[in-house]
């Protein structure tokens, strides 16, 4: 269980925490709609726990969410899902990289500037290559390497957060009065159409930043009593994240004016900076870099397992099946690292991350629908655990998730639509992987 969490804290609470307060406060600069839209976020996550939970201890295999989808509605169906969320990621990995070399860089001015290599590269683009790397070689070593470094980076990170929010609580009383006392510049609400899309926004950047409270489902088979273990990891993480997100939206509150959070870019850097003065700003890249390295620990720790689950199936090369003495699926681990560090040489992992976000909802509404397939389909499958409330709180889940990607795609118009070319190109790409590997399957058999 406490295994779980940590992959689930550690991959969630990373970079968005940074950014995501001061996009929603643009589009909503209002301290109740901007409390508001968090809140919703954590309601959808709460409505799909206990579905995710049911799916997790009745079908407990490494992979993710793909292995729901597969069961319940088909190859192809499991394909888009394990296949997007492989991708997405890979390029979350080399976003997270990349930050992490970014604020290192700002901590350690060695690390920073701009060095020539095979042509013109920043420093900071070599740092974030070999963190990669790096972490390659940890999970390679074994099981235990990965989950040792897992538990212990999301402790830090999660007591290093509790630190601050009880340091700005207990300290920022002058730095709460003071902004209280300040002329705050008028922001002014949205009304009509444009509030209902600044809320679509809003809620677009929350999901996208509390994504992975359900990371313990890539770990079914490494989990000893899962049917016990996935749900208590589910609702824990859930908690758990909602918990730190909250308390440290409402402490960017408590110390800054709106006008300060909004479109701020680096918010608890600013409210850092309030309470410590010129310490701040180290103090908090210091707990961000601990929180990323862990984020990036637990993202290599997924795409590996869906890639190795996908290839169990027939659905990639049979290669990425193999599992080292340590118990590492070492090629899907080497091949998710090499897409890792591709989409950080060529930059297009922002592309990628923002195009594939489309599918984070997507896969939740395919997995909720298979809820209902599978409960159907196969009333006689062993089910440690049952959704609470069924079918009304996976009812609401799905009916969330289709809404969202309804408004989505009407307001979204610059990575929507790329998500759906994405999906109708997928399905050639299925094709030739499942001849590709029955061809492969045939000829072994032969030789056999």
């Amino acid at each position: 269980m406490w295994f779980g969490m940590a992959a689930a804290i550690g991959n969630t609470i990373a970079a968005g925490i940074v950014r995501t307060p001061g996009d929603v406060a643009r589009l909503l600069p209002n301290a109740w709609m901007f409390l508001g839209v968090w809140v919703l976020g954590g309601l959808y996550a709460f409505s799909g726990a206990s579905s995710m939970a049911e799916l997790g201890a009745a079908i407990p295999r490494s992979g993710g969410q793909y292995n729901f989808s597969r069961r319940a509605l088909g190859d192809y169906a499991g394909f888009i899902v394990g296949w997007s969320d492989w991708l997405s990621t890979c390029g979350t990995a080399a976003a997270v990289a990349i930050v992490i070399a970014e604020y290192s860089g700002a901590l350690f001015p060695v690390l920073s500037g701009n060095l020539t290599v095979l042509g013109h590269m920043r420093i900071e683009l070599i740092v974030a290559v070999f963190v990669i790397l790096g972490f390659f070689v940890l999970q390679w070593r074994g099981i235990r390497w990965g989950s040792g470094a897992q538990l212990s980076t999301a402790a830090l990170k999660t007591g290093a957060f509790l630190i601050l929010v009880m340091a700005c609580f207990l300290l920022g009383g002058p730095a709460h009065r003071a902004a209280q006392q300040s002329t705050i510049s008028s922001l002014a609400l949205p009304s009509g159409w444009p509030l209902i899309v600044a809320i679509m926004l809003g809620l677009q950047g929350v999901i996208y930043t509390v994504d992975g409270w359900d990371g313990v489902i890539y770990f079914g088979e490494e989990v000893r009593n899962p049917g016990r273990d996935i749900p208590r990891a589910i609702f824990g993480s859930v908690f758990s994240i909602m918990g730190i997100y909250l308390s440290l939206n409402l402490v960017a509150l408590y110390i800054l004016p709106m006008n300060e959070i909004s479109g701020n870019n680096f918010v608890l850097g600013t409210v850092a900076d309030r309470i410590f003065g010129k310490l701040g700003d180290p103090i908090i890249r210091s707990i961000m870099v601990i929180s990323m390295l862990s984020c990036l620990n637990a993202n290599q720790l997924f795409c590996s397992r869906t890639l190795y689950t996908m290839s169990c199936d027939g659905l990639f090369f049979r290669r990425a099946a193999r599992v080292n003495p340590g118990g590492t699926p070492v090629m899907a681990l080497f091949l998710s690292t090499v897409v890792g560090v591709l989409f950080l040489l060529t930059g297009t992992f922002e592309r990628v991350s923002a195009m594939l976000s489309f599918f984070f909802v997507a896969n939740y509404a395919l997995s909720y629908a298979s809820l209902f397939v599978l409960r159907k389909r196969e009333p006689e499958m062993v089910r440690p655990y049952r959704a609470w409330g069924y079918p009304w709180t996976p009812g609401i889940a799905l009916v969330a998730s289709v809404l969202f990607l309804a408004g989505s795609i009407l307001t979204d118009q610059k990575n929507a639509p790329w998500a759906l070319a994405t999906l109708v190109l997928s399905y050639p790409v299925f094709r030739v992987l499942k001849w590709v590997t029955h061809r492969a399957q045939a000829s072994a058999g032969a030789n056999t």
